[in-house]
């Protein structure tokens, strides 16, 4: 996939480090593997090794710079045509707050919850993400910098590293 030069943040031999191209949510980021594979097995020892102290430190600057409340790393990769990549997702203060004023996401919390667990998991706040700052046509207002702001300011992250 190519991915235009006004998202990329950071490249290394291994991998790509981009701000999600479809969604309007500032800092949304994807790291992705550099070679065409969609399994961690196919990668080389390199880059395996390199993963994990790239994926930290994207995590570490972007809490740093956005200040979410929580960050959220997973990987899904099922798309044709997509090299094996992770999704880094800022869960904001505000973000969570939208999510809990829209009723239409209170039927999630008919599929079950663990007992003395409250308020929402993950993969409702990820489907809440998913379905609202990336695919909806008309996505709620955002709260802080631009994409393109964001862009620049982690741009900079890695050139003072």
């Amino acid at each position: 996939m190519d991915i235009p030069s006004k998202f990329r943040i950071h490249e290394t031999e291994h991998w790509l480090v981009n701000h999600r191209m479809d969604t309007v949510l500032p800092g949304y980021l994807m790291v992705g593997s550099k070679r065409g594979t969609n399994a961690l097995y196919d990668l080389p020892t390199e880059a395996l090794a390199s993963l994990g102290p790239l994926l930290a430190k994207v995590q570490r600057e972007l809490e740093t710079l956005l200040h979410p409340a929580r960050v959220y790393i997973g990987r899904y990769g099922h798309s044709p045509g997509h090299p094996l990549h992770f999704h880094i997702m800022p869960v904001y203060d505000w973000l969570e707050a939208l999510f809990w004023k829209d009723e239409r996401y209170r039927a999630l919390g008919s599929f079950g919850q663990p007992a003395g667990e409250p308020g929402t998991d993950g993969a409702e706040l990820t489907f809440f993400i998913w379905r609202e700052f990336c695919e909806a046509p008309n996505p709620p207002p955002v709260t802080g910098p631009t994409v393109s702001d964001v862009v620049a300011m982690m741009r900079s992250t890695f050139l003072t590293a």
